[in-house]
């Protein structure tokens, strides 16, 4: 059995890290993730797709990354206890980044 999800997006918001009670570090991220078709009106629709990013991953995506950057996410689907899906990322790849 497999469960692997690859995406590539830009960043819908800030990132920010969280630090729960038992102090690992949690960041939730949403990506913007573009469609190869267009609409009836001839525009590009995009999925909004949530993302939790945990620890190291967490962090560094917020030290090196803003809102509207491009990110490759590597991860696994989950289902959390309202029964949504999100992805759990094991790797994050920068591939724009607004700082130098």
């Amino acid at each position: 059995m497999l469960n692997h999800v690859v995406l590539v997006g830009r960043l819908v918001e800030e990132p920010e890290v969280k630090e729960l009670k038992n102090g690992k570090k949690v960041s939730n991220i949403t990506l913007a993730v573009p469609r190869y078709y267009k609409n009836e009106s001839g525009v590009y629709e995009a999925d909004f797709i949530p993302c939790t990013l945990w620890q190291g991953i967490a962090e560094k995506t917020k030290e090196y990354c803003k809102k509207g950057d491009v990110l490759g996410i590597k991860g696994r689907l989950q289902k959390n206890e309202n029964e949504e899906l999100k992805i759990i990322a094991e790797k994050v790849t920068f591939l724009s980044s607004n700082n130098n």
